[in-house]
């Protein structure tokens, strides 16, 4: 049942404003195409995080404005996202 902020699209079955919203700071497939090579391949330690959601955070974080510590949790945990843009 949808609630009372989302509003349908037409033309876009299961799409809502509220989804739009929250996809609006993620990178498209395109740019994500664009950036992927660009980043280090990991070579041994620990499994990292999905590069993709923690770069979505740090894009997150800088079009919104906000601090570090206000970064939505689905991105990953805010001091990750603040290691991984100073390096």
């Amino acid at each position: 049942m949808a609630s009372p902020g989302d509003v349908s699209i037409p033309g876009r079955k299961h799409a809502t404003l509220r989804a739009q919203a929250l996809n609006a700071h993620e990178l498209p497939d395109a740019e994500w195409g664009f950036v992927r090579p660009l980043l280090p391949e990991p070579l041994r330690g620990r499994k990292r995080l999905d590069d993709r959601r923690v770069l979505n955070g740090i894009v997150w974080k800088f079009r919104t404005g906000t601090a570090w510590r206000d970064v939505p949790e689905r991105y990953g945990p805010w001091a990750t996202l603040h290691r991984r843009f100073r390096r």
